[in-house]
């Protein structure tokens, strides 16, 4: 069974009304995100035989979408590949044996809380459950955040970096890490600022896609203040997700010398056709990121109509290396719980 109510759905802040700091153009934006079914389908001019299915999924896993994002979607189209990464379908309600509610064992590889230490050399950090968008394919859709928060513990993931030094490279993830503020990013890297082992850090994070606004020149202030090697990688499916204000975020991270990489998941009815990839991986280009991973869909409870078969995987595989030079083909990989790296698929 699915839980009625996803963790994942909570923001580390408050709502802005409540708040009595001062608003910022990006938090504007995610209080302003469509979070009801119903708004989602009129703002889109989409069927209202929609409208069932969008409600009973929303209750187990909720919308939220950024109006920026949604302006992108073609309106009246229900097969848009943007919008079937958001919109709530029924097909979430229904159960399979072999999709599950951890399908990469995240919890069993928790060191401590909100730290993941599977890979060697580096440690993932499960900073917030904070997402500008809600991905409908998400593979920590059902992850217990409120049981297994970090932030008040970071001392606690602090110390385990410090004290196992084959650790270089510092991951931060979530939900996504630039949910945070910059006083709480800033809060967290000064902390990990005087372990000398730690030499890289890396930001895995889809808000420059979904919410570019939050490239702004306080975020940007921060990442020019860090003494590591920064690298960020993006979460970008398809190109349409990159209009002129995304191309301006990704201008603005690539002057301040982050390396930008994009990780892809391969998803029916979204990019499950080499056009789709080819395109992505030219438009990346274009605007200074480098194709790193297309995923193999995580086997999560909820996303099976996402699937894609191993089979037709390597089709399509192929067909995007006959058409594209080697350094614009992301590597088709899969991550299987509990070994020590992604497995590649050839």
């Amino acid at each position: 069974m699915i839980p009625r109510t996803s963790p994942i759905c909570q923001s580390d802040d408050k709502p802005l009304a409540q708040s009595s700091r001062p608003e910022t153009h990006w938090q504007t934006a995610i209080a302003n995100a469509i979070r009801e079914p119903v708004a989602l389908l009129k703002y889109l001019n989409l069927p209202e035989s929609l409208l069932d299915g969008a409600i009973a999924a929303n209750h187990s896993f909720a919308l939220r979408a950024p109006l920026g994002y949604c302006q992108r979607i073609e309106k009246g189209n229900p097969d848009d590949p943007l919008l079937r990464q958001i919109l709530p379908v029924n097909e979430e309600l229904q159960t399979s044996e072999d999709f599950v509610f951890d399908p990469v064992a995240d919890l069993a590889a928790m060191q401590v809380p909100g730290l993941l230490h599977k890979y060697s050399g580096r440690v993932l950090l499960i900073t917030t459950p904070a997402c500008g968008v809600h991905c409908r394919y998400c593979f920590r859709r059902h992850y217990p955040y409120q049981e297994k928060r970090s932030e008040q513990n970071w001392q606690e993931a602090i110390d385990y970096i410090r004290d196992n030094s084959e650790i270089h490279e510092v991951i931060l993830s979530g939900g996504d890490p630039l949910s945070l503020t910059e006083a709480r990013l800033k809060n967290l890297s000064d902390k990990l600022m005087d372990i000398p082992h730690v030499v890289t850090l890396r930001i895995h994070t889809r808000q420059p896609i979904v919410l570019p606004e939050r490239i702004n020149n306080e975020f940007l202030s921060w990442l020019d203040s860090l003494p590591w090697k920064v690298v960020m990688v993006l979460h970008c499916n398809h190109a349409n997700e990159i209009d002129s204000s995304v191309a301006m975020a990704l201008n603005k991270l690539q002057h301040h010398q982050v390396t930008l990489l994009n990780q892809s998941v391969l998803l029916a009815g979204v990019n499950d056709n080499a056009e789709a990839l080819i395109n992505l991986s030219h438009k990346l280009f274009k605007h200074h990121v480098l194709p790193y991973y297309l995923h193999m869909l995580d086997k999560v409870q909820g996303a099976r109509h996402f699937y894609v078969d191993r089979n037709k995987a390597i089709h399509l595989l192929n067909e995007v290396r006959q058409n594209l030079p080697g350094y614009l083909v992301p590597k088709l990989v899969q991550e299987n719980a509990g070994e020590k790296s992604k497995t590649a698929i050839t």
